[in-house]
């Protein structure tokens, strides 16, 4: 950048502090609360691999002050939530800011979501400008992350998902119905044990072997027979699986007697590879790329349906075929909407409808458009299409009560337990 007369000006995008490869043995990198089930698998490995990473657990008032003050209105709720974890933790005076770094993913798609490291370097400048920002991305946004992702490190990651995925449908499965107080999550501590395990033994790619080793645990499980309430959980990516973002929903719909229906965070993966795929063909965007997400699709897909086939034998319902996923969206939504989680969120909720899943909430993050378009705008199709579906789309932002929130959700209960009791009546008739 240069004024009139040619003289250089400070240009903010190079004077942010930048997170080299030395800083790997004298920072700790915090991460935020977004995927309870998936980040102690990741977290694990990459300490492992030398990575000082600590997964951050504070959900206070303070942490959405903090984001309201260091984020504008306008922007969305899960850049809010992010930032203000962020401020608040380093305000703690539990981490010292000359040896701590913050880390956040990055689709690299059209959503607001992309600008979050800007977002968040500029709140870090205010209060803590020594802090880097790590960008956790496969788009080449940040190529100066500090942050290798090596081949060995991708695989590692998407198993992780595969992994996290799977112990996060079976707990879900068991935790409504155990007859022993604690025995879900009992196994999943063991589980997590297993798979831990098998990262340091480098075996994490044996998925057929953990995957069975997963379910005969979960197996082991004493449920009772009761039929109850199943709830799918849809919407945007951080509000969906973040206990900060969704105000512990899951959490909320154990409490009620509900069994969460939570789809695949592998499901997100396969779409953002699909959506460049798509643009290939949809709008000629073809680079270098293009045949390597092609090559990871077709191989993640295969795992996943592999998954799918031994998670069957052992009784407990499989996650969604990302196929059959994107058969669903065709029915209600073209893929070439694709902009935030565009066509999988109507997808994920026509496809927990045919699996038997008719209740859903629909998270609704303050400031994501193409949730409200793509979620909330696809809702009448969708009850036009399955009978007995039964939608509530929930805003998440910070005016938004917890209470006005759980008042919404427990409507849309009242409506599924008359549907439970209609069903029941007919099948004893």
């Amino acid at each position: 950048m240069k004024e009139k007369n040619n003289t250089p000006v400070a240009d903010f995008r190079d004077t942010y502090p930048k997170f080299t490869p030395e800083m790997k043995h004298t920072h700790k990198i915090l991460v935020p609360d977004m995927l309870p089930f998936h980040f102690g698998i990741i977290v694990d490995f990459l300490r492992k691999d030398g990575w000082d990473i600590e997964v951050l657990h504070n959900d206070s008032r303070a942490v959405i002050d903090e984001g309201l003050k260091h984020v504008h209105n306008d922007t969305c709720y899960p850049a809010l939530c992010v930032t203000g974890q962020f401020i608040d933790a380093l305000k703690s005076g539990k981490y010292d800011p000359e040896h701590t770094a913050v880390m956040i993913t990055q689709s690299g798609g059209g959503c607001r979501a992309s600008n979050y490291i800007p977002l968040i370097r500029k709140a870090l400048k205010a209060e803590f400008p020594k802090v880097p920002v790590i960008s956790l991305n496969f788009a080449g946004l940040e190529k100066d992350s500090g942050f290798p992702l090596n081949v060995r490190t991708i695989l590692k990651l998407a198993f992780s998902i595969f992994y996290g995925d799977t112990l996060m449908s079976l707990y879900n499965q068991c935790k409504p119905y155990e007859l022993d107080a604690g025995a879900s999550d009992a196994a999943r501590e063991d589980c997590l044990k297993v798979i831990h395990a098998a990262f340091d033994k480098n075996k994490y790619r044996a998925y057929k072997k953990l995957t069975k080793a997963m379910l005969e645990r979960f197996s082991k499980v004493r449920r009772s027979g009761e039929q109850k309430v199943k709830v799918g959980i849809v919407g945007e990516i951080y509000v969906k699986y973040s206990p900060l973002g969704n105000s512990h929903l899951e959490d909320f719909l154990l409490s009620e007697g509900c069994e969460p229906v939570v789809p695949a965070l592998m499901d997100f993966v396969l779409y953002c590879a699909v959506n460049n795929l798509n643009d290939a063909k949809l709008y000629n965007k073809k680079n270098a790329s293009t045949p390597l997400f092609a090559l990871a699709y077709r191989y993640l897909h295969h795992v996943q349906k592999k998954i799918i086939c031994i998670t069957e034998k052992y009784g407990f319902e499989p996650l969604h075929d990302f196929e059959h996923l994107r058969r669903c969206a065709d029915k209600v939504i073209h893929q070439g909407v694709k902009m935030g989680e565009g066509w999988l969120i109507p997808a994920e909720m026509a496809a927990l409808a045919e699996t038997g899943t008719d209740n859903i909430v629909c998270a609704q993050p303050f400031g994501c458009l193409p949730n409200h378009i793509a979620g909330k705008g696809t809702i009448r199709t969708l009850k036009q299409m399955y009978e007995h579906e039964n939608i509530v789309a929930v805003d998440y932002d910070p005016s938004a009560t917890k209470v006005n929130q759980e008042n919404r959700i427990k409507l849309m209960l009242a409506t599924a337990r008359e549907n439970l009791a209609q069903e029941q009546k007919q099948e004893n008739k």
